[in-house]
């Protein structure tokens, strides 16, 4: 809706390898606590061209936004917290990336993440356990990064590694079976 009426600064670049946003401002001089919101709330989009430029989006920005990005971390939960509720694969795949990118984006983002975990992580609970089941086959899935089970323990061990002295027991609270990756 915003992308239709001109709102975002940006607009697609095509690519003969592969398609990119075009940042009509430097991403340098945007406001992060009007755009990052924004960018993260579009994750729960499914359509083509949303879901490229919410998902290009948000890497764009934690990407350039250094100290922006630790004062927007209570504006991020409500629309992580919408986006992983829809309970859609693709949606929830794109989030648990996106919340990887963000924990490393910054120093201090993984422990600003620690008081919200009781927002984020029920429903990763509930899809720990949701692998692909191949058999003897081949996933290619895995080249993708689209295995939940696997993003969501990716997920919580970067959670635990950035998230300070209370990461894991407050993980091992809201997912009881996780075990920790620190020795």
């Amino acid at each position: 809706m915003f992308y239709e009426k001109g709102n975002f600064p940006i607009a697609i670049e095509f690519d003969t390898k592969r398609n990119k946003i075009a940042w009509k401002i430097e991403i340098e001089k945007l406001d992060y606590h009007h755009y990052l919101p924004l960018f993260f709330e579009g994750l729960a989009e499914k359509e083509h061209p949303y879901a490229f430029l919410a998902r290009q989006g948000v890497n764009d920005l934690l990407e350039h936004g250094g100290q922006k990005i630790l004062p927007v971390i209570p504006q991020l939960i409500i629309p992580i917290k919408k986006a992983l509720n829809t309970r859609n694969h693709a949606v929830v795949c794109a989030v648990l990336k996106a919340l990887q990118h963000l924990v490393i984006s910054a120093d201090l983002v993984g422990e600003a993440l620690v008081p919200y975990y009781r927002q984020l992580l029920p429903i990763l609970n509930l899809f720990k356990n949701k692998n692909t089941n191949v058999g003897d086959a081949i996933d290619y899935g895995q080249q993708r990064r689209e295995n939940l089970g696997d993003l969501i323990s990716e997920t919580l061990q970067l959670f635990e590694k950035h998230g300070g002295e209370d990461a894991f027991i407050n993980i091992k609270y809201m997912v009881p079976t996780y075990e920790s990756c620190m020795l």
